[in-house]
C-alpha cells in the first residue's frame, strides 16, 4: 500500500460540551461517530446526579462504539454577575449614572443602579477603571468607589438584563477560582470519575494545588485542566508558567478573556498559550465560539473554518465547542464541520514540521526514548506510526509535544490511562494487555495487533517504546525499529 492510501487519522482532538441538544444516549453515540473525542460537563448549569447520568451514557456509547473517550467536569467558578431588574432589563444611554451596590436588593434594580453578588466587587475598582457588562456590550467607567457602592458613568450603552457578567478591562477582579459551590461539586465528583476537572479563572499555582488536594480527599485521579481567562495571568509570564507547571494542561477560555484583554490582543495571546503549554509539556484546548454560527446554521462560516484551522496549526491539541453542541440545533454536523477544518489545516506542512528541541537536555530516559522516537519516525520515510506500550500514559503525551503527521498509537492495559490520552494531539489510545504476553513475543504481537486492525499493512515500519520491566509505570527505556514483513 502507497503511504497515500493510507488510512487519514485526525490528530488534532475535539472536545464537545453536553447539554438539552445532546445529552441523549442516541446523540451522544453520533457524537463519537462523528469525531468527539473528549465530552464537557459543564457544571455551571445542571445538577450532578444529571451529570453522573450523561457520564455513564458517555462510557456506555463509548464501549459501544470500542473507542476511548474522556469526560471533563469543568467547574463554573466565581462568575461575578450583577444581580435582578425589577423588570428584567433597563435601557442605559452612553453619559447616564449608573450604580452597582451591596445596598440595592436582589431584584431591585433600575435604570438608575443595580445590585451586585460579590462583596469584594466594591474593594477591587478604583476611579476612571472600566468595568465590562454582558461580554463586553457595554461599558462603565468607574467615577468612584467605597465599601458598598460603585458610581458609574456608561461608556458604552445598551440593554441590560438581569444577573450578566462583570468583568474589568485589563483584569484583577481578585475572586478565589474555587468557590464554595466548585468545592462541593468536587466532592460529589466520585461517582463520574471524570478523566479531567477544569478550574475556571485561576489566579496562581496555589489554586491548583488546592484544587488536587480537595481532588485527592475525594478519592478522584484526574488531571487539572487550568483555565486561562483572566487578564493579569497573561500579562505575567512567570505566573502564567507556574500555573502550566502545577497542572496537566490548559484552556484558552477565549470569552472571559477576550473581554480582559480585547480580541486584538487575543489573537498573540492564543498563540503564545499554545507554544507555551507544548513547550512545557502540558495539552491544551483552545475554546470559546469556535464554530458559533452553527448553533442556529447547518454550515460554519469560512471565518470559521479559518479560526479552527489556526488554532490547529498554532499546535493546539484540541478544539472546544460549548454551545454548538449543548443547545445548537446541528450538533453532529458541527462535530464533522470542525473534523474537517481540523484534517485540512493537519495536511499542510507546517503542520507536520517537528520543532526539535536542540537547546534543550533530557530529563529522563523517558523523555530521551519518547522524542528520540519522533525524531526518527519523522526522518525515516518508511515508518507508519509510533507504537508506545505505556502505563500511565506519560511516554505518548511526550511524543505527542512534537510535530509530526504520524499516528502515535498509545497501547495500554489501562482504560483511564486510555480516556485521559484521547486529549492529546496525534494520539490514538487502543487496548493491550502487555503483561498477557512472554517478553519474547511482544514484538509480534504488537505488529500482529497493529495489522489487524488495519492501522498499518505489510511492509510498514513502525518504531516501538517500551520498558524492560513490564507493566511498571515511569520504566520506558528501550526503542527498536520493526517492520511487518
Amino acid at each position: 500500500m502507497s503511504k497515500d492510501t493510507h488510512r487519514v487519522h485526525r490528530r488534532t482532538k475535539i472536545v464537545a460540551t453536553v447539554g438539552p441538544n445532546s445529552d441523549s444516549e442516541d446523540m451522544i453515540g453520533r457524537l463519537i461517530t462523528a469525531g468527539v473525542d473528549v465530552f464537557r460537563l459543564n457544571f455551571s448549569h445542571g445538577s450532578t446526579q444529571h451529570h453522573q447520568l450523561v457520564a455513564e451514557r458517555i462510557r456506555k456509547q463509548a464501549r459501544h462504539h470500542d473507542r476511548y473517550v474522556g469526560v471533563l467536569a469543568d467547574l463554573q467558578g466565581p462568575k461575578i454577575r450583577i444581580a435582578s431588574f425589577q423588570d428584567g432589563k433597563v435601557l442605559l444611554n452612553a453619559g447616564d449614572a449608573f450604580q452597582l451596590s451591596l445596598n440595592i436588593g436582589a431584584d431591585d434594580g433600575n435604570a438608575s443602579g443595580v445590585g451586585i453578588e460579590y462583596q469584594d466587587l466594591p474593594k477591587s475598582v478604583i476611579a476612571d477603571d472600566v468595568l465590562l457588562l454582558d461580554d463586553g456590550k457595554m461599558r462603565l467607567r468607574v467615577d468612584s468607589a467605597t465599601e458598598t457602592d460603585i458610581d458609574c458613568t456608561v461608556l458604552v450603552g445598551g440593554t441590560l438584563s438581569s444577573r450578566k457578567g462583570v468583568n474589568k478591562l485589563g483584569g484583577g477582579i481578585a475572586a478565589p477560582a474555587l468557590t464554595e459551590k466548585d468545592k462541593s461539586d468536587i466532592k460529589a465528583m466520585q461517582a463520574i470519575k471524570p478523566d479531567f476537572v477544569a478550574i475556571s479563572f485561576v489566579a496562581s499555582a496555589a489554586d491548583i494545588l488546592e484544587a488536587k488536594g480537595l481532588l485527592d480527599s475525594a478519592e478522584i485521579d484526574a488531571a487539572i485542566i487550568a483555565k486561562i481567562e483572566r487578564a493579569e495571568v497573561v500579562a505575567d509570564s512567570d505566573l502564567l508558567d507556574a500555573i502550566i507547571d502545577a497542572c496537566e494542561g490548559v484552556m484558552v477560555a477565549r470569552g472571559d478573556l477576550g473581554i480582559e484583554v480585547g480580541d486584538a490582543a487575543l489573537i498573540g495571546i492564543q498563540k503564545d498559550l499554545i507554544s507555551r503549554a507544548r513547550k512545557r509539556d502540558r495539552m491544551v484546548i483552545t475554546a470559546t465560539q469556535m464554530m458559533e454560527s452553527m448553533i442556529s446554521n447547518s454550515m460554519p462560516t469560512r471565518a470559521e473554518v479559518f479560526d479552527v484551522a489556526n488554532a490547529v496549526l498554532d499546535g493546539t491539541d484540541a478544539v472546544m465547542l460549548s454551545a454548538e453542541t449543548a443547545v445548537g440545533a446541528f450538533p453532529v454536523a458541527v462535530v464533522s464541520a470542525m473534523a474537517n477544518a481540523a484534517i485540512g489545516a493537519e495536511s499542510h506542512p507546517v503542520a507536520r514540521k517537528s520543532r526539535y528541541r536542540q537547546d534543550r537536555e533530557f530529563t529522563s530516559p523517558q523523555e530521551t526514548i519518547a522524542l528520540s522516537a519522533m525524531y526518527g519516525a519523522n526522518h525515516f520515510p518508511g515508518v507508519r506510526g509510533i507504537a508506545t506500550h505505556t502505563e500511565t500514559g506519560a511516554t505518548p503525551t511526550l511524543m505527542s509535544r512534537l510535530s509530526s503527521g504520524l499516528p502515535i498509537f498509545a497501547l495500554s492495559r489501562s482504560p483511564e490511562t486510555l480516556q485521559r490520552l484521547a486529549l492529546c494531539r496525534g494520539v490514538i489510545p487502543l487496548y493491550f494487555d502487555i503483561t498477557a504476553f512472554d517478553i519474547s513475543d511482544i514484538e509480534t504481537r504488537t505488529m500482529e495487533f497493529l495489522g489487524d486492525t488495519g492501522f498499518i499493512t505489510k511492509n510498514d515500519y513502525i518504531l516501538m517504546t517500551m520498558g524492560t520491566l513490564i507493566g511498571q509505570p515511569g520504566a520506558t527505556n528501550g526503542i527498536k525499529l520493526l517492520s511487518i514483513g
